[in-house]
């Protein structure tokens, strides 16, 4: 797939990387291995072909998250508050969005099946209905992540409060919501723990990747 030219309109990315990592017993997930490259790197260097501006929310106390970005094109959003909610996270990023952004895509970062490829997708799918919300979702049409929301709903994300992310947007807007399907379940896969690291590092393995 050749991916877009952004010419006409201008996306930003927002990697949502301010988590705790709580239930990985002092691993990082954020860090895991993709290829011997940390993940949070990895989908960083997937999605900069299609974004005019990648930004980053981190916590205060991860240094090790902000040097694996060290020598990318992203630009790094510490949140003092990223113990309080994901909203704070959403809040932090989204006032250095440059002002000409025609939209925000919203990536969380635990994501590891989300490729180049799907991002282009979505960025396709942004500039075919440009006032539209875009939402990745798997094969089957369940909705997941990516999310891009145009530029009109800049203002009612940064009013969010709380750690649940932008769910009360999506709900008050269902009918202007346009899912993209991804391959598999590349929209849904998010790993919070060890064992379900090892069994997707297994999965890859078995697969031949």
């Amino acid at each position: 797939m050749a991916f877009p030219s952004n010419n006409s309109r201008r996306l930003t990315t927002l990697l949502l990387a301010a988590g705790a990592s709580s239930r990985m017993r002092g691993q990082d997930k954020l860090l895991q291995p993709i290829d011997g490259i940390p993940l949070l790197r990895v989908l960083v260097e997937r999605v900069s072909d299609i974004s005019d501006q990648v930004l980053v929310a981190l916590p205060q106390d991860r240094p090790a998250r902000a040097a694996a970005l060290k020598g990318t094109s992203a630009q790094s959003i510490v949140v003092p508050e990223a113990s309080e909610g994901m909203a704070h996270s959403l809040k932090g990023a989204l006032s250095f969005v440059r002002p000409d952004a025609s939209a925000v895509m919203i990536v969380p970062a635990d994501m590891p099946e989300l490729t180049a490829t799907d991002f282009a997708t979505l960025s396709e799918m942004h500039q075919t209905h440009p006032d539209l919300i875009i939402r990745g979702a798997a094969e089957d049409g369940r909705p997941g992540h990516p999310v891009i929301f145009p530029q009109p709903y800049f203002l009612a994300l940064s009013e969010l409060s709380g750690d649940v992310g932008a769910r009360s947007i999506l709900q008050e807007n269902k009918s202007h919501i346009h899912l993209c399907p991804l391959p598999a379940e590349h929209a849904l896969t998010d790993l919070d723990t060890p064992e379900e690291w090892a069994t997707w590092y297994a999965a890859q393995s078995d697969r031949g990747l």
